[in-house]
């Protein structure tokens, strides 16, 4: 099944829904944008609220507007979990106290105040997609709109289709939104792949320091 959402200011303004391949998009309206900062970490907005799961590895996700990246673009590009919280959480663990290591927070804190903690299942980390190849800043680079200025991707870095242009119904998907994104050269995603992850392999390399334990 294949979702795609454009949001405004938080409004969702279009949405459909297609029998394919998963990929979510989630934008605010993008244009061209300046590829300095491509690469830096971000995380989506979405992890800030207690009750969001995590996203799936079936997925392309993309946040602009976003203010943590120079771009204005954080892409999520098939990552499965929160950036947040590599370990997940298990629906039992989710009963422990919020400053457990078994548990998620909202980033940067540390779950003691009301809606400071998750409270619902998160998925653990893919150990093949961790997110420093698979969440990070990015800029749409190539496109359906010939008026838009799209960016050049750096060095280290592929210029790949993730949001194709679908219609249904008569309705597309914005054009600010569709297109290629510079993503990380070597990291394109393969759905044949099905690697461990962090909770059942927390000494694989990705997953980071001390083992098991949510930040």
């Amino acid at each position: 099944m294949l979702r795609i959402t454009t949001r405004t200011l938080g409004r969702t303004v279009f949405h459909a829904t297609f029998f394919t391949a998963n990929l979510v998009a989630a934008a605010l309206g993008t244009t061209g944008c300046d590829p300095d900062g491509v690469g830096d970490p971000c995380i989506p907005e979405d992890e800030y609220r207690p009750s969001f799961s995590n996203f799936a590895v079936s997925e392309v996700y993309i946040e602009s507007r976003s203010f943590q990246c120079e771009t204005r673009v954080c892409l999520v590009n098939h990552f499965q979990g929160r950036v947040s919280c590599p370990y997940g959480q298990t629906p039992e663990s989710s009963s422990l106290p919020p400053d457990a290591p078994e548990r998620c927070r909202i980033p940067g804190t540390d779950g003691l105040d009301a809606g400071e903690s998750v409270d619902v299942p998160v998925e653990p980390w893919r150990v093949d997609r961790t997110p420093d190849d698979s969440v990070y800043c990015s800029c749409r680079c190539d496109g359906p709109d010939p008026d838009v200025q799209y960016c050049e991707c750096p060095s280290g870095y592929a210029c790949e289709e993730l949001v194709p242009e679908l219609a249904t119904d008569g309705a597309r998907t914005r054009r600010q939104l569709t297109g290629s994104y510079c993503i990380k050269s070597g990291t394109k995603y393969d759905p044949t792949r099905h690697d461990a992850n962090c909770r059942t392999d927390p000494e694989a390399p990705g997953c980071p320091a001390p083992a098991g334990e949510n930040p």
